[in-house]
């Protein structure tokens, strides 16, 4: 039996209130997942930008 099914397997036997905080925290750790994912794009679009955004014809926008 795979860990989800083990997952899905306890959850049926929860109360409805606890099976919706299990609910909420798998989406919870499911975002947090796909956030990292957001973030190293980010990083890897700020490394190769960087020549980009730091002239000194920009300047003016640094404090922005």
């Amino acid at each position: 039996m795979t860990v989800a099914e083990q997952v899905y397997e306890q959850a049926k036997l929860l109360p409805q209130p606890l099976a919706q905080e299990a609910l909420d925290f798998v989406l919870f750790l499911r975002a947090r997942q796909e956030g990292g994912e957001w973030r190293d794009l980010v990083n890897a679009q700020t490394v190769s930008l960087a020549n980009v955004w730091d002239n000194a014809e920009d300047q003016a926008w640094d404090n922005v």
